[in-house]
């Protein structure tokens, strides 16, 4: 009976140890994306090209449309080529240490155009964004697309073919202030069933 009782007890403490180990991997999903924030302020520690090769592995695990992939990055560490991409519209893209560029290739199979280019794109720059919070770094979205003065100044900055557009710039570093995670949470925007 003593067997059958400690038996039972190691079923059940197995069983809690699977449930927690299950349970984890979710949290800490969850915890990263709520602790997503814009980090617009930078040390002058370097981000390291394995850690920039992280971050893309993660861009480019995103959701695509009819898996075309679309999305392409142009990284960015070069002072000058950063201070011409900041003369488009914001100072701190050169003070970041790397900058990624995420781009879309606007068409598809044989030159047919791609309607879903910035739905992905959108998609992998989350994906970035969250790879780039879980390695305690920090970065900031900056639209790209579809203000034509920086899209003009980020295809010339980089000398982009004419079938692929700049949707955003992320300016990445380790952060060099407090900021911290907005609670953007409004149940009034939920609507069950209809409007």
């Amino acid at each position: 009976m003593i067997r059958l009782k400690l038996f039972l007890v190691s079923l059940i403490a197995m069983a809690s140890t699977l449930s927690y180990a299950q349970e984890q991997p979710g949290k800490a999903v969850l915890d990263n994306i709520h602790a997503r924030k814009s980090v617009r302020t930078y040390t002058d520690e370097d981000v390291t090209p394995q850690q920039v090769e992280t971050i893309l592995r993660a861009a480019m695990a995103a959701p695509s449309g009819m898996n075309m992939q679309p999305w392409r990055f142009v990284v960015v560490r070069e002072q000058a080529t950063k201070e011409k991409l900041a003369g488009g519209f914001n100072k701190m893209i050169a003070k970041a240490p790397v900058v990624i560029i995420v781009c879309g290739k606007t068409t598809g199979a044989m030159g047919k155009e791609n309607r879903n280019w910035t739905a992905d794109c959108a998609a992998a720059t989350e994906n970035l964004l969250l790879a780039v919070e879980a390695m305690g770094l920090g970065a900031v979205w900056t639209a790209c697309y579809p203000y034509d003065e920086r899209m003009n100044t980020t295809i010339e900055a980089l000398g982009l073919p004419d079938n692929v557009k700049p949707y955003c710039i992320v300016p990445v570093g380790h952060p060099g202030g407090k900021e911290k995670p907005k609670d953007k949470w409004k149940p009034e925007n939920i609507h069950f069933e209809k409007w």
